[in-house]
């Protein structure tokens, strides 16, 4: 039962993973005008990637210094990620 758990918080960790991923590359192709910000679809997706990832974004943007237009709080969540992943989840579930 516990290694049920812990592989369903393993791929809800995967299933964010990608979710920052696909958001900061339509971010930057949007930044360079490669994608259409006026099609119904990409600011469809933009929005429910947007409503994802918010409120994880928000208390850590909250702390750190504001750099401009540079938003690292994406790649402190994605490090976050992977510290659960490879050092707390393995131990805390017995699996080291």
């Amino acid at each position: 039962m516990a290694y049920a758990l812990y592989q369903i918080i393993v791929i809800l960790l995967d299933v964010l993973w990608w979710v920052i991923i696909i958001q900061a590359i339509m971010s930057w192709l949007i930044a360079f005008n490669v994608i259409n910000t006026h099609s119904d679809v990409v600011r469809t997706i933009m929005i429910a990637l947007d409503r994802i990832t918010a409120p994880i974004y928000n208390p850590i943007r909250k702390v750190m210094p504001d750099l401009g237009a540079l938003d690292l709080s994406p790649m402190v969540v994605l490090l976050a990620i992977l510290i659960i992943r490879q050092a707390i989840l393995p131990p805390l579930f017995g699996l080291v």
